[in-house]
């Protein structure tokens, strides 16, 4: 069983080889991975995003063989790329789900996260958070307590390692025998905000996702801690794994100047962190402003006008009928109609703002 996980037989344009019996699949924005032991039995490390359970059985079939099922599945953390397709693969495959215990408030309906911040910029992927789902999950049933010793259920060798900061109970796990860290999101190796690196996936190392990062203090402090552990090889959540004396470089530095080049220079959390305890959020500062959901409106709207200006002016253009002309160039001396304020049209509130950050004020 080891030989065909080694031979990664998957074929799929977003199936990486991570690490020797590391297994990585991209699920739109966020990687999860198939650790597997030396006898072929494995875990399914996060779950992606809504929607992928179909994708991550295909792939766990080609690489370890048809109606194999993983020991359990650990997550790292429970945002909404990560856990998108935990409870349809745990009833599936009937197998408990492991994490952190600060975890626990938002994989058991109890708790929303403290809610993304739009406004730290960088890219479409941080502008866009305020549209991101936002509500909690529910497996109670099946989720249960990483073991306090360390150790990663069905992982030998193994062991993970509490990094808060992105959310409060994050882990990532490590194997000693060859340093190879799965980071989850504590930081990640492609620009996190950034739909353009989304798509160029330039393997650089950077600090958690900044617009769903509530504890930049604790942040901080993680990553120092998994600095310390002289990475061989790094598989995280957003972007290619990283390895060798490259990957140890830039940690050392992302250490080094991290509220220089982490974090955001304004933001909701830059100054004060979210309050959460094993509850859920206790309390989380109040929301900044943020002006690009108005900008991508008026730039919509400015859009739509446009299109409908050149499809009245191609229709105007279809007939060439030299009798037409003179009509059609009286017609376009006067204002398009979508030019005229129009006094019968109903108004339309908008989303109701508190919505955009899990009913928070």
């Amino acid at each position: 069983m080891e030989a065909t996980a080694a031979r990664n037989k998957t074929g799929k344009r977003h199936t990486f080889t991570a690490a020797p019996r590391v297994f990585g699949l991209k699920t739109v924005i966020v990687n999860l991975y198939f650790a597997a032991n030396p006898d072929g039995s494995w875990v399914l490390v996060d779950a992606g995003i809504p929607g992928s359970a179909g994708k991550i059985r295909e792939a766990a079939a080609e690489i370890f063989g048809p109606d194999s099922r993983p020991k359990a599945i650990v997550l790292t953390h429970g945002h909404f790329d990560h856990v998108g397709a935990v409870k349809e693969l745990a009833e599936l495959w009937d197998v408990p789900v492991y994490a952190h215990p600060m975890e626990l408030p938002y994989l058991t309906g109890q708790s929303s996260y403290p809610p993304p911040d739009p406004s730290v910029g960088g890219g479409a992927v941080a502008y866009l958070s305020f549209t991101y789902p936002k509500k909690p999950i529910n497996i109670r049933n099946r989720v249960e307590l990483l073991p306090p010793d360390g150790s990663v259920p069905g992982l030998e060798g193994w062991r993970w390692i509490h990094t808060p900061g992105h959310t409060a109970g994050h882990v990532s796990l490590f194997r000693e025998e060859d340093r190879t860290l799965i980071v989850g999101d504590a930081f990640v190796t492609r620009h996190g905000e950034s739909a353009i690196a989304l798509i160029t996936q330039k393997r650089e190392v950077h600090g958690p996702p900044a617009y769903f990062t509530p504890d930049w203090g604790s942040a901080h402090h993680s990553v120092e801690t998994l600095s310390h552990l002289k990475l061989e090889i790094a598989a995280s959540g957003h972007g290619m794994p990283m390895q060798g004396e490259e990957l140890r470089r830039q940690l050392e530095r992302l250490v080094q100047d991290f509220w220089l080049v982490a974090v955001p220079r304004h933001g909701r959390y830059v100054h004060e962190p979210a309050v959460v305890d094993e509850y859920g959020v206790v309390s989380v500062p109040p929301p900044v402003s943020n002006p690009v959901p108005t900008v991508l409106a008026v730039a919509g709207a400015v859009a739509l006008a446009g299109a409908a200006w050149v499809a009245f002016s191609k229709r105007g253009n279809q007939n060439k009928d030299d009798d037409n002309r003179k009509s059609r160039h009286s017609a376009a001396q006067r204002p398009y109609s979508h030019n005229r304020a129009l006094h019968d049209a109903p108004d339309h509130d908008l989303e109701n703002p508190t919505e955009l950050t899990n009913n928070y004020p």
